[in-house]
Order: C-alpha cells, then structure tokens, then sequence
C-alpha cells in the first residue's frame, strides 16, 4: 500500500513541473507554408504574383543564385537567400515575443525535380543537412517547399535539383526556362480563412477621445475605452504582447493606430532563367572553335612563309 501511495507521490512531482515548463515555455510560431499546399493547386497565380503574398503582406528582399547552364540528368544547386536582422522578434500565436521562421518555395520548370539523396555529393549532402525539403504536391514534383525552419540558421536554403533528359521526356527541350522563387520570414498577417492573425496593428474603430487605458491582470492585454464624437463609448481589446500607441486623452480618428505595427517579417519573390544545354551543342561549339583556331594558324603561318617568299625575291 505504501508502495502505491509513493508511486502516486513521484508521479504528480514529475507531471507538475513539467506541466509548468510546457505552459510558461514560449512555442514557436508556424508559418503558413502548408496552407498554401492545401488551399491552391498551383502556387503561382497567373498574373505571376505567389499565392503565399496573400498572407504575408509586407514586402521583403529574396534572392537566388543558380548556374547559367546545366547539361541533362545532372544535379545542380539552387540557392534562396532570405535575408533579415536575426535581432528582430516576431509576436507569437500566444502573445509572447520569439524569433522568426523562414520558408521558401521554388517553382522549377517542368521535368526538373528534387535530387534523390543517394545521388547527392558529400558537399551536398552537407550542405542540405537538417533542412527537409519536399514537392508542393504528389503531382508538381517541380514546385518545392521548405519551411518553417528556424530563421537564424536559414538565411540561405539550398535546393539539390536534378535536371531532365530530353531523350526520355519528349516535353523537355535545350532551351531557357525561367525559375521562380518565393521566400518569407515571420508570421503572416492574414489566415487561409480571411481572419487577421495577432500580427497585426490595432485599429481605432471610430474617431473621439481616449478615455482609459486598463491593463488586464496576469499580462492578458488591454482594454481601451473609446468616447466617440457621437457620445457613446467603446471597449477595443488589445491581446497580449501589442504595444499601445496611444495615451489616456489623446484624440483620435477612425483607423488611427492604437498599438505598434508588432510585424517584423515579410514575404518577397524573385526569378532568374536557366539553360539546358545540350551536350553535342557544346561538343560542336568546341569543334568549331578548334578549327578556327587551326585555320588562324594555319593562315599565320602561311602569311609568314608569303613574307620570306617575297624578301628572297627582292634580294634576287
């Protein structure tokens, strides 16, 4: 029976720390990467803008580097730089202030896909290590996301990719293709649903005067009471972790900013072209610039042996 009764003791001392840990720990924000999976077929709208604006609506830099040229069934890297100051704290699900997330995605032209990792160099396999990269869907292979990985080791996202052969896909041509890229940090500022996020700027809801400022016990926010020009008052809440941009008795108009604008991400987009040459192309370019070169010695020479020609017969 004591036993039983000790058992009971040792279990609730773990369980109440640990339920403490859980609850005070701040939890990292998710971005919104699968949402854009889920709700649209294909991530690139045909005025060419990336769906993934629709809930990032602060414009950020993004860039990518990729080669001029790739030969076919070659693998190759993409690098997405997603460039921000890692001092920034972005306002959590839970109000609480944490670091930013990145992700990215990369629309590659049809045929091109995801290297399989056995094919991977050792400096590849490294390089793309603890970074899970994944197709956008089971039927675009070619439309890559990453994301939302910890932003402070992620400001640059390498993609192995593996270019096609147009022997075995009759839809792949040694032409250019244009490649287009999508990144963001931070949490996004509108839901899938259309509800903003609390990462978001506090709006007045009407023009008067503030009247108070209550601050809610254990650190739930604010309330502030709004006198309207009409007479009547209202009660807008302020969650937990906004910061308020207005006093008790200042004036105010409708839409004014009554908290601080809390986001400090953004989402950007980028594109560069690629060429997939084709390797006999290259081998007759080599062939062609070899005989010239042959034929501009051989013109070298024989001007040289005209030159001596003439000089014996003028000192005949």
């Amino acid at each position: 029976m004591k036993l039983k009764y000790i058992r009971k003791i040792i279990f609730i001392c773990i369980l109440i720390p640990l339920s403490i840990i859980y609850t005070i720990q701040p939890t990292q924000s998710n971005a919104f990467p699968i949402y854009a999976q889920q709700a649209y077929e294909n991530p690139r709208e045909a005025t060419g803008r990336i769906v993934c604006a629709n809930c990032h609506l602060a414009q950020k830099k993004v860039e990518i580097e990729t080669p001029q040229s790739v030969l076919p069934n070659s693998i190759f890297e993409t690098i997405v730089k997603i460039p921000y100051n890692t001092n920034n704290k972005q306002i959590l699900g839970n109000g609480q202030k944490g670091p930013l997330n990145v992700g990215a995605v990369l629309i590659l032209p049809k045929g091109f896909q995801l290297a399989p990792k056995n094919l991977l160099s050792q400096e590849l396999k490294e390089k793309t290590q603890g970074t899970y990269i994944q197709p956008y869907s089971t039927s675009q292979a070619n439309i890559l996301v990453v994301g939302p990985v910890p932003g402070d080791k992620n400001q640059e996202i390498v993609f192995p990719i593996l270019s096609p052969d147009p022997s075995k896909d009759k839809n792949v041509h040694f032409i250019k293709y244009p490649i287009y890229v999508g990144g963001n940090r931070g949490r996004g500022q509108i839901y899938p649903t259309g509800n903003k996020s609390n990462n978001n700027a506090i709006l007045s809801p009407a023009s008067g005067k503030i009247r108070q400022i209550e601050a809610l016990d254990n650190n739930n926010g604010y309330n502030i009471y709004i006198e309207k020009n009409d007479g009547e008052s209202t009660k807008i809440n302020i969650p937990n972790g906004l910061e308020i941009n207005v006093q008790e008795g200042n004036e105010i108009v409708i839409n004014e900013n009554l908290t601080k604008d809390p986001n400090a991400g953004g989402f950007g987009q980028n594109e560069t072209e690629i060429v997939l040459q084709s390797p006999v192309r290259i081998q007759g370019m080599i062939i062609f610039f070899f005989v010239v070169t042959l034929a501009q010695i051989f013109f070298v020479l024989k001007k040289k042996q005209w030159e001596k020609v003439q000089a014996a017969e003028m000192n005949f």
